[in-house]
């Protein structure tokens, strides 16, 4: 009960935190628009090409990416490693819960206050392109929750493993904006990964960069994809990470403290 306690107060906390920029937050979700730039290139490539999509599908696909890509954003790299450069996580490794969930509340409760937003700008994209209007069934509905929330608990661990290289060194993000070069590409924000020639999506189903994007866009939107397969990649990748992440705290705690911070 105690734990539930904390949580819902941390919850809380953020969610009354991110309202206070609620401007800040519509700003947020139009900066990911970048799927539907690339819809427009996308359907003008499919009215001439043989891609396996039509027209249709590509923008109900580019939809769906927007979508989920509000849902997985995470920032908690550079939260961290301003905490470590500056010092500021001294005071939270007082306190007897570790640091993470201080962040990990603070994006799930940005969550929350950006829905609004998204509701507002799908209902606006339908209005604009009624034709692409289509209502998922409920067993997609469910499909789609469940990968969202795995998808971004899955950003979120692999940044914040990355995150802790902070304890070594000022410019922990870098390593971030490499991941994400690769990760733009591979996950489905540029496109589908229908239109990969098929030996290379193969290989990229095996890791972990479709899921968090491409995977969740082709459920809600009806692609034939794997899911059980698409779940135990995702916790295979994320017991991995888990337990680097693990390691390298335990490691950086060491040299943060013999750093006398």
């Amino acid at each position: 009960m105690q734990q539930v306690r904390v949580a819902r107060t941390l919850l809380s906390t953020y969610y009354a935190y991110m309202l206070e920029y609620r401007a800040e937050l519509l700003l947020w979700a139009l900066s990911n628009s970048l799927p539907f730039i690339l819809m427009g290139v996308w359907i003008q490539a499919a009215q001439g090409g043989r891609f396996g999509l039509s027209p249709l599908d590509f923008v109900r696909y580019f939809l769906a990416a927007f979508v989920v890509r509000q849902f997985n954003v995470v920032w908690v790299i550079w939260e961290f490693e301003k905490e470590v450069v500056q010092g500021k996580l001294s005071n939270k490794l007082l306190q007897p819960l570790d640091p993470v969930w201080h962040h990990f509340a603070s994006h799930v409760a940005e969550r929350f206050a950006r829905l609004p937003f998204i509701f507002v700008l799908v209902g606006l994209f339908f209005a604009l392109y009624p034709g692409s209007f289509w209502i998922p069934n409920l067993i997609q509905v469910l499909e789609f929750a469940v990968v969202v929330a795995i998808a971004f608990s899955l950003r979120f661990l692999i940044q914040y493993t990355f995150a802790l290289f902070a304890f070594w060194t000022e410019r922990a993000s870098a390593i971030e904006q490499f991941w994400f070069l690769i990760y733009l590409f591979l996950s489905g924000l540029v496109a589908p990964l229908e239109v990969f020639p098929e030996h290379v999506r193969q290989i990229v189903l095996w890791t972990p960069f479709p899921y968090m994007v491409h995977f969740p866009s082709a459920i809600i939107i009806g692609l034939p994809v794997s899911f059980g397969k698409g779940i135990a990649v995702m916790f295979a990748w994320g017991a991995m990470f888990y337990i680097l992440n693990r390691w390298l705290w335990r490691k950086g705690l060491k040299h943060y403290s013999g750093m006398g911070a």
